[in-house]
């Protein structure tokens, strides 16, 4: 969250972060991850009056996914093969900036970590983005200690 400070200081956003596990990972891989996905909430909220972007986890076909939801303008599932791919752009360069690697690094990221990441939306209805990684959860990290990683 600290990362998006000075462009989120005029906007009303509320951030929702829940348990979060502690997992073997490359932290700064995995951080970069992260920071791009909350970069695209931040991102694909800004024309909401009141955005909510969501942080959390849960388990998904008996593995811990991470999920990171926001409100945002959303997109439809059926370009969803694109996503991932470099430079490849779901909305107008001139309505949202970017350059359309972020997702492609976080797929790249995911992967070396053997892991798996997906999405779903609906258009006008925000963006959830899904993700597991191959390694073994330790255990549920506390809130104070996720809060404490997110604003570090």
């Amino acid at each position: 969250m600290k990362e998006f400070k000075d462009e989120t200081r005029e906007r009303k956003i509320e951030w929702q972060v829940g348990q979060l596990p502690f997992m073997k990972c490359d932290y700064g891989l995995l951080r970069q991850a992260l920071i791009n996905l909350l970069s695209n909430s931040v991102k694909y909220t800004k024309k909401r009056e009141h955005a909510v972007i969501e942080i959390s986890s849960k388990i998904i076909d008996g593995k811990q996914a991470i999920l990171v939801r926001d409100n945002g303008v959303g997109f439809d599932m059926k370009y969803a093969d694109k996503l991932f791919a470099p430079f490849q752009r779901l909305h107008r360069e001139k309505d949202f900036e970017g350059t359309g690697i972020g997702l492609a690094t976080v797929q790249r990221i995911i992967h070396k970590h053997s892991g798996r990441i997906w999405a779903h939306s609906e258009p006008g209805l925000g963006a959830t983005f899904y993700f597991t990684l191959s390694s073994e959860v330790s255990k549920p990290a506390s809130k104070a200690a996720v809060l404490q990683a997110l604003v570090a």
